[in-house]
């Protein structure tokens, strides 16, 4: 017999649906299921405290920070978050303008304001600009790749740099300037690392790259913070609908389960919290994070997935991107100022480089990005990802500001530089329920791996099944439903990963 998890209010009509996870796939599946005519007996089973997985904006510094999703990637009406966020009336007019959702930027982060030497003194930024277009160019080019029969090299990062390597073997500067060209590709593939979720460019599959898709629109954030998304989302939702702090521990598929409260009904699906409570289930719509789902895997489910389902699971990348926030009382860059780049002058990417790690972390940071003003506080953005970010995690508070005062007193030459008065940081790898930030697809896999990723349990079944469509963030779309009541086939949906918009 099974204990039910669910209370008197739940309609007794329909099939028993649980989503597990409460971040914006999660709800959005939810919210779908909501509009379904067959409306279902529904709960979302959210780990933590708190809605909205990756999305997370936080009140601090005298205004809000995100802690997690950051921008509207391709803000136009081909972007459903794009839709959600005019929905709720999130955006202003600049974002909503026709100019603004017209314009092309390839997918690639905008130059910076001002590039700093990290040993004292600027870049200029003509040179900054030159080696961008060649770094972008050569992104560009591994687009073409996507039909290829046979890539010419396995990963994005050996293929930029062959190409980079050539290149630079007919420069015909002085070595100092040679140097620098490198420095500031090398800060490229950091940036890279960051938008890609990824350690290193090398592991990055260079044949599936050009599958992701770029829309237009002129990057943008969400003034009031990310988190409107998910307080609009969860107001449509019934308030009963969400069961906190019930983290999942095993997702018991394939079988005939009971529960006391109805009496003659079986259940192929109960799920296992960690405190011991289960929720038995016609149908589960899993939307848990990729990091966790690795971690997980061998106990997670029972029976085990299929084979070719766990080899996706472990094939495909999940990487971690974080971001230290820095509260200076008072400014030292200048007025107008949007981005602050550090490039690391005896960096290559031609140089395969390991250091030990404490002394050396920082140096995979791509930048800081300078924050809209707050009343009484002037905040930096410094984004970090790989290894570096994940032990960058294991630091105090106070190692980490030791180590970027440091960092910005070097580079902008002044050894006077007032060390930050306040610093906040994101630590997703070190999230239980998160372990990472985003997904890549790696080499050894392809995209097909990803819709392998996504295709419900049972696989290949014979009965009539409920079709399905997965979009990012905003989750599944049912497109039809056979029979009534309890009449859906049991089945295990998967909410696959995409690319996040930290």
């Amino acid at each position: 017999m099974e204990s039910s998890g669910g209370d008197a209010e739940t309609p007794s009509f329909g099939p028993r649906v649980l989503v597990v996870g409460g971040g914006i796939a999660g709800l959005g599946a939810a919210q779908r299921l909501c509009r379904h005519p067959a409306f279902p007996r529904l709960r979302v089973l959210e780990a933590t405290a708190r809605a909205g997985g990756r999305i997370r904006s936080e009140r601090s510094f005298g205004g809000v920070v995100e802690i997690g999703a950051h921008w509207i990637h391709g803000p136009s009406q081909g972007n459903p978050v794009f839709q959600l966020a005019a929905k709720y009336g999130l955006l202003g007019e600049k974002e909503l303008s026709a100019e603004n959702q017209l314009m092309e930027t390839g997918g690639h982060v905008g130059l910076p304001s001002v590039s700093y030497a990290s040993s004292g003194g600027s870049v200029s930024l003509e040179l900054v600009a030159e080696m961008a277009t060649l770094f972008y160019s050569l992104v560009d080019q591994t687009r073409e790749f996507l039909h290829a029969a046979e890539p010419p090299v396995p990963s994005v990062g050996e293929y930029l740099k062959k190409e980079i390597s050539q290149r630079a073997a007919r420069w015909t500067e002085d070595e100092g300037t040679r140097k620098l060209k490198l420095a500031v590709l090398d800060s490229f593939f950091s940036l890279e690392c960051c938008v890609s979720g990824a350690h290193s460019m090398d592991l990055v599959a260079l044949a599936p790259f050009g599958e992701y898709s770029v829309l237009p629109g002129l990057d943008c954030t969400l003034p009031g913070g990310y988190q409107g998304l998910i307080d609009g989302i969860l107001a449509s939702l019934p308030q009963d609908m969400m069961v906190f702090n019930k983290p999942v521990k095993t997702v018991h598929w394939n079988g005939s389960f009971q529960e006391a409260t109805s009496p003659g009904e079986t259940f192929p699906v109960s799920v296992e919290c960690e405190d011991g409570t289960r929720f038995p289930a016609h149908h589960v719509v899993l939307t848990v994070p990729l990091g966790f789902l690795k971690e997980r895997l061998d106990t997670f489910f029972e029976p085990p997935l299929p084979t070719e389902k766990a080899e996706a699971i472990r094939k495909v990348g999940f990487g971690t991107n974080n971001k230290i926030f820095l509260e200076f009382a008072e400014p030292f860059w200048e007025p107008g100022c949007q981005h602050i780049q550090v490039v690391w002058e005896d960096a290559s990417p031609l140089q395969d480089a390991a250091p030990a790690m404490r002394d050396t972390w920082f140096r995979k940071l791509i930048g800081f990005l300078v924050l809209p003003s707050f009343p009484s506080a002037h905040v930096l953005c410094g984004f970090i990802a790989g290894l570096e970010s994940e032990f960058m995690e294991t630091l105090s508070d106070a190692e980490v500001l030791q180590a970027l005062t440091h960092v910005l007193r070097r580079a902008t030459g002044n050894p006077q530089l007032p060390a930050p008065r306040g610093v906040l940081r994101s630590r997703w790898h070190s999230a239980p329920y998160t372990r990472g930030s985003y997904s890549y697809v790696a080499v050894g896999s392809t995209g097909d791996d990803i819709d392998l990723l996504a295709q419900p349990l049972p696989m290949g079944g014979e009965k009539p099944q409920v079709g399905c469509r997965l979009h990012p963030w905003t989750g599944l779309e049912l497109l039809g439903h056979r029979g009534g009541g309890c009449g859906w086939p049991p089945r295990i949906y998967f909410l696959c990963e995409n690319k996040n918009n930290f």
